[in-house]
């Protein structure tokens, strides 16, 4: 896992929050809109993560992209993890005196969810003895 990995998950679910946060704008209550932000923001930077490792690194690391892909367990407690990245973004957003601003709330639920989801990554791609470290890519 590299740090490239880590940083499309945290970029493209800060940008799916915030185009969430514009798209719903007012029309729903602000912890729906960081719950939905929170979860689109998980989803598709876990999605994009493994479409651009499965184009850009498949063809390099041949027999390791399986090790790389981020398996849909993790996503789904990702997903669950969320709950807490949206609502701790919601009680921040509040707490900003932002709290009725719709793109705030999506950017930050977006941004806290994909937090945790990098953390749950980092965890997976861990191996048992091994310190949780960025590892180089084969042929850099």
């Amino acid at each position: 896992m590299t740090s490239a990995d880590l940083l499309i998950v945290l970029v493209v679910g800060t940008v799916v929050g915030a185009l969430t946060g514009v798209v719903v704008g007012t029309s729903i209550g602000p912890l729906w809109i960081a719950l939905v932000a929170g979860f689109l923001g998980t989803i598709i930077g876990s999605i994009v993560r493994n479409f651009i490792i499965s184009r850009g690194v498949g063809e390099r690391r041949g027999d390791a992209l399986a090790d790389s892909r981020t398996p849909i367990l993790v996503i789904i407690y990702a997903i669950i993890a969320s709950l807490a990245g949206s609502t701790a973004a919601l009680e921040i957003a509040q707490e900003s005196g932002l709290g009725d601003a719709p793109v705030w709330i999506g950017t930050l639920a977006g941004l806290f969810s994909a937090i945790l989801m990098a953390m749950l990554m980092i965890v997976y791609h861990t191996h048992p003895g091994e310190s949780p470290k960025l590892r180089k890519r084969h042929g850099h």
